[in-house]
């Protein structure tokens, strides 16, 4: 069984490269393996060495502490899971939420500011 850290860091690996627009195959080459070991290192089975990480970093361009942020409120978020209707706690896991996410940040900044006040008063109401 993976252990709940390895899955973190493998969803936030998955989310950056995913945002980043790099494919498991181009990160691999990066780092000099093969596409199967992202593929084990996203879903958790394998765990990531600090030296491949500090790699994979690299390539991604972010900080290895990127990899860790959240940790503790994702253990929180699945503790307190209650079936409420909140966000799931793989929301960086989550297709439709990235999609939603880029697609938001594409909308000129002006737009991008009212859309947010609109969704935020949907959210109040519902």
């Amino acid at each position: 069984m993976a252990h709940p850290v390895d899955v973190h860091v493998g969803k936030r690996i998955r989310h950056r490269r995913w945002l980043a627009g790099v494919t498991q195959q181009q990160l691999a080459e990066h780092v000099g393996i093969k596409f199967q070991q992202i593929q084990k290192y996203e879903t958790g089975a394998n765990r990531v060495s600090a030296s491949r990480l500090w790699d994979i970093a690299e390539a991604l361009d972010v900080d290895v502490s990127f990899f860790f942020e959240g940790l503790e409120h994702a253990q929180d978020q699945e503790k307190r899971a209650n079936g409420s209707r909140s966000a799931p706690a793989d929301l960086l896991g989550d297709k439709e939420a990235l999609d939603l996410i880029r697609s938001y940040y594409a909308i000129p900044e002006n737009q991008r500011r009212r859309l947010f006040d609109l969704a935020r008063v949907l959210s109040d109401v519902a």
